[in-house]
């Protein structure tokens, strides 16, 4: 449905904006009037009414992470997006208005370029996006919960239906149940996987694992590997996944798999993978799977699933910020004030 009062404000939009911009040379950020980018062909303008704070992103200021096809020194961060199309470019009708959320990259040129990374995103009061990236929402779904749904939602989604292949009645586990271990242990749930298992350092997390749908919550120092036996039977997972990035999760997770289980690498590292027992690994046909992103088909699914009932993202949005405290943001995620699952910022108030 069409959103007359982005219609109207078109009438009254200037010439520059507020932004997110990051330096990746000096690594200095901030927020920063700029033109107001104007839609090409085959684009639109997208008025931005919710962008998620990823730890993508954390990891961008802090260097950890580095653009692949950045053209200049400096981008608008923000991969997880959603707003009203306020502006058709040459070639493009019958979105104005329109109520959107933006796949979280492309394909050019046959290499995956990530929005808020390689080009600009969406922690700005406007965004450029191409048709083809543009993902309709109900009316239904608020905004603060339609931008997380590429990536946050998106890529456990996707590490669960494509990576792993998750059949209903297998047993999983899950660890670091942060932005998206959280979404994962409510999407097994949905998946049909059983029993799930969750474990956490926090006693929040594995409270909010619970609560999602998690059968048992662990803190990593109590002997996991013996708890989850006891649960399965013996047996031990079929799958666990690293949300973590670190190596003693991995190392806790191998343990607990069954024979020809796998351990999903979801969480990322810069770092070498290092499996301490390779011949017991082998020996049992266990795998290493890593995992990246997901495709546009997960982002359509998993809107239809919010918009027939059966997904419900209203316990994700840990809290909103304005635009002009997006460095504040940061800082949250970083240091885990309040364990968040997902901060959002609102560009236009």
């Amino acid at each position: 449905m069409w959103d007359a009062g982005a219609v109207g404000r078109i009438r009254d939009m200037t010439d520059s904006m507020l932004a997110g911009r990051l330096d990746v040379r000096t690594k200095r950020f901030e927020v920063t009037e700029v033109p107001r980018p104007t839609p090409g062909p085959g684009q639109v303008l997208v008025e931005v009414r919710a962008a998620g704070i990823c730890l993508s992103d954390v990891h961008l200021v802090d260097g950890t992470l580095n653009p692949l096809f950045l053209r200049g020194d400096q981008v608008t961060l923000g991969h997880e997006v959603a707003g009203v199309v306020a502006e058709e470019g040459e070639g493009v009708s019958g979105w104005a208005g329109r109520r959107v959320t933006l796949q979280a990259g492309e394909e050019i040129g046959g290499w995956i370029h990530t929005r808020g990374v390689d080009y600009d995103g969406g922690w700005a009061q406007y965004a450029l996006s191409t048709v083809g990236t543009l993902v309709p929402i109900p009316d239904s779904l608020p905004f603060e919960q339609a931008c997380i749904v590429p990536d946050a939602v998106s890529t456990p989604w996707a590490s669960i239906v494509r990576t792993a292949g998750v059949r209903a009645g297998e047993p999983v586990g899950v660890w670091g149940i942060g932005g998206l271990g959280a979404h994962a242990v409510q999407l097994l749930r949905l998946a049909g996987a059983a029993p799930i298992v969750a474990v956490d350092p926090v006693g929040s997390a594995r409270q909010r694992a619970l609560d999602l749908g998690a059968d048992l919550a662990l803190d990593p120092s109590e002997d996991v590997a013996a708890r989850v036996r006891e649960l399965t039977g013996g047996a031990g997972l079929a799958y666990a996944f690293d949300f973590a990035g670190v190596p003693p999760v991995r190392e806790q997770a191998v343990r607990c798999l069954e024979r020809d289980g796998g351990l999903v690498l979801v969480g990322l590292t810069d770092q070498p993978l290092t499996i301490r027992n390779g011949t017991q690994f082998s020996y049992f046909g266990q795998r290493l799977l890593g995992h990246y992103g997901s495709e546009p088909q997960h982002v359509e699914q998993l809107v239809a699933l919010i918009r027939h009932g059966r997904l419900d993202l209203s316990r994700s949005i840990s809290g909103t910020l304005p635009l002009e405290e997006a460095a504040r943001g940061i800082e949250m995620l970083e240091r885990k004030e309040g364990d968040p699952i997902r901060l959002v910022l609102l560009p236009n108030g």
